[in-house]
């Protein structure tokens, strides 16, 4: 059903989460449906049944065509209402993954009969693959909160090799900071400028405030720096940006 395909829709999207994590989302109904749609699934197999359910009730569905483990998934889809554009799997997806290194870019194409079709599917995927890009973000980010508390901790550690320690548990060797006062690439350099604002500034205690708002593989934190009396001396927002294996790659400050 498959043939006089003669239009196609290409998008790309690039993912800040690892190959084997995105590829997870094409292999495993759980996390298919965390971007389709609840009750949709997958047979992630040649001839395995592919099912999406939209909201309002819409069904789309096709068929695994070709699979190659962690790199590329191709199926047919179509709609079970008549008056859709495409009938039931008479159209042909595939979705290829390249390492790249702020972590997976993902090339969709979607191949259809007319260009009117093409044409009205070009919002949908910019959508569902924006959908797609936050669900595999999520998973692969999920203990940023937890890595964001070990970099303010750090921040407060008593000594300079309880700081290394901190920092290292939760950053990339390679994590750059700015902000104000500082513009630094690499652990050594973020731990010798927190050594400093520490001498200069020893009773000044550095906070979270809030919980971080992420987004694929960013998150903003509000913080706030009080003396030993309570009292706010400063406020900011800090930008943390994640390498695809979830740790801590670059942080901006921004005052408040």
């Amino acid at each position: 059903m498959t043939e006089n395909l003669a239009f196609k829709l290409e998008r790309s999207v690039l993912i800040r989460a690892r190959r084997a994590t995105v590829f997870r989302f094409f292999t495993d109904s759980e996390r298919f449906a965390k971007w389709w749609g609840a009750g949709s699934r997958i047979d992630p197999r040649p001839g395995g049944e592919v099912h999406i359910c939209y909201p309002g009730n819409v069904i789309a569905r096709g068929m695994v065509l070709a699979i190659t483990e962690g790199e590329q998934i191709v199926f047919s889809y179509g709609y079970e209402d008549p008056a859709k554009p495409i009938a039931p799997g008479a159209s042909r997806v595939t979705i290829t993954l390249h390492d790249v290194p702020e972590g997976t870019l993902l090339e969709l194409r979607h191949e259809v009969a007319d260009q009117k079709t093409r044409d009205e599917h070009d919002p949908g995927w910019r959508f569902q693959l924006a959908l797609f890009a936050n669900a595999a973000c999520n998973e692969q980010h999920a203990a940023a909160a937890e890595r964001i508390g070990a970099w303010f901790a750090a921040w407060g550690a008593p000594d300079p090799a309880a700081r290394r320690t901190g920092f290292a548990s939760c950053c990339t060797a390679r994590v750059s900071f700015g902000d104000q006062y500082a513009c630094l690439s690499g652990l050594e350099d973020l731990v010798a400028h927190v050594d400093a604002a520490r001498r200069h500034l020893p009773s000044v205690a550095l906070a979270a405030e809030g919980s971080p708002r992420a987004c694929q593989g960013t998150a903003l934190v509000d913080w706030i720096a009080t003396a030993p009396d309570g009292k706010v001396v400063m406020r900011g927002t800090n930008v943390f940006v994640f390498d695809p294996e979830g740790s801590i790659e670059r942080v901006i400050g921004l005052p408040g």
